[in-house]
């Protein structure tokens, strides 16, 4: 369950519980917090564990161009360091940062990795059962690895054909298709998570987890089936928050593993992983002449020119000109 934030004292003493309070109290989402606690821990230690009330602008230029210069980030991630000091300096201990003088991290904008249509075939038919169904959701609704573990029974609408996902990158929620080929196996796929969730419910642990403070407004739904988990995983664990059993849904590393064992099993030689399904998901769309908005949209991106990186993938290498030598 290491994506459920941990209870924090009610009355936190220690700078990083205060940090995450704030955070939560701005109802910034999970990753975003862990995100903020993991560069200030790092501008932290940079500084020999000096208090940050101790330092300024003079310590964050520092430690922004030790990044660059030094660790050779890439401008993003400089870009999410300096966002996680800001939000530090301004928003916790109420201090202004002006006039930040850095070195820039060096912008290389790197085409994403992307299957073929035949590539992305054949890595999900060297699947199967959860796994196959897994990539098959990735590629053919574009989702992330993350989004597609979080799937709840209720999000998936075989009515409409849609699948909804909730509190994606930026906590946002949108609405993407239901692959046609997918339907088969995620009614098996419901039908076996209404046999486990029903073999807990005797078991007397049939409570998932629930976000936000939606257990104490509807109790009864946290042992509803159709809030449980669509990937649940294999054993019951302890909700940090009030140490009861759930079941929570799979790991990243039980389809991240298999999807690069299955690229290795059909001889793909790219730098590929359960994320290139999405990128492979997009490129596809726009090979075959929809409307980049409406990519934008499905994917979940608040700028198009998030968006418009895929058509640096299209006909690359020539622009559709056939070489003299064929």
């Amino acid at each position: 369950m290491d994506d459920i934030p941990p209870l924090l004292p009610q009355n936190p003493t220690k700078l990083i519980d205060q940090l995450r309070t704030l955070i939560r109290k701005q109802n910034k989402a999970w990753a975003t917090e862990k995100t903020y606690v993991l560069w200030v821990k790092r501008f932290i230690r940079f500084h020999k564990y000096k208090h940050p009330d101790t330092m300024g602008e003079i310590e964050i230029e520092q430690f922004l161009t030790h990044l660059s210069i030094q660790r050779h980030c890439t401008p993003s991630t400089q870009a999410t360091a300096l966002n996680a000091l800001i939000f530090l300096y301004k928003r916790f201990l109420k201090r202004e940062v002006i006039d930040l003088n850095y070195t820039p991290a060096k912008r290389n904008r790197r085409v994403p990795v992307v299957f073929s249509s035949q590539e992305a075939k054949a890595v999900i038919d060297q699947l199967n059962g959860e796994k196959q169904l897994m990539a098959m959701l990735m590629y053919g609704a574009g989702l992330r690895v993350s989004e597609c573990l979080r799937l709840r029974v209720k999000d998936v609408d075989f009515g409409r054909n849609e699948i909804t996902i909730r509190s994606g990158k930026g906590n946002k929620d949108r609405i993407t298709m239901l692959p046609e080929l997918s339907v088969e196996q995620l009614h098996e796929q419901i039908s076996h998570v209404a046999f486990v969730h029903q073999n807990d419910s005797r078991a007397g642990h049939g409570e998932v987890f629930m976000p936000f403070a939606l257990a104490r407004k509807y109790p009864s739904d946290a042992v509803s089936l159709h809030w449980q988990f669509l990937f649940p995983a294999n054993n019951t664990s302890l909700d940090p928050r009030d140490g009861r059993t759930k079941r929570h849904h799979r790991h990243q590393s039980f389809i991240q593993r298999a999807v690069k064992q299955a690229i290795r099993e059909v001889g793909i030689h790219k730098q590929a992983n359960c994320h290139t399904f999405r990128h492979s998901f997009a490129t596809h769309l726009l090979e075959r002449g929809y409307d980049i908005r409406t990519i934008q949209t499905l994917l979940g991106h608040a700028d198009v020119s998030t968006t418009e990186i895929y058509t640096h993938v299209l006909n690359r290498g020539g622009f559709g000109v056939k070489s003299p030598i064929d």
